[in-house]
């Protein structure tokens, strides 16, 4: 089992992505083996949110030359992942048909994204 460090490689800020984030929407650069489960079980360990949805759009490296240095970049994988902005307790049933509510809380924003690295 990877770590969630390494499955989730740094935030995706673009003039899109903040826009998306007022709705709850978060970008990341993440691994390009990872799956939708893997991502959304780091995300939930490293900013203490509940995900909701994660949709994820593989990407080619480009082309590139420098002078007569000449490749391709790496491909790359992004992820959107959308949180619960109003995370409610979650309650199930036992088997005497008593409920009981987690009190496991949620934050409803990751303040961690904005920070350039």
């Amino acid at each position: 089992m990877r770590m969630a460090e390494d499955i989730i490689r740094k935030p995706y800020i673009t003039e899109k992505s903040n826009s998306e984030i007022a709705e709850g929407k978060y970008t990341f650069v993440v691994d390009p083996n990872a799956t939708k489960t893997e991502i959304k079980l780091a995300v939930e360990k490293l900013f203490q949110v509940k995900v909701l949805k994660v949709n994820t759009v593989n990407s080619e490296g480009k082309y590139k030359r420098m002078g007569v240095h000449e490749g391709n970049k790496p491909d790359w994988k992004k992820a959107i992942v959308k949180i619960d902005t109003n995370p409610r307790p979650e309650s199930y049933l036992t088997k005497g048909g008593k409920e009981i509510a987690s009190n496991k809380k949620y934050k409803t924003s990751i303040e961690e994204f904005g920070v350039a690295q």
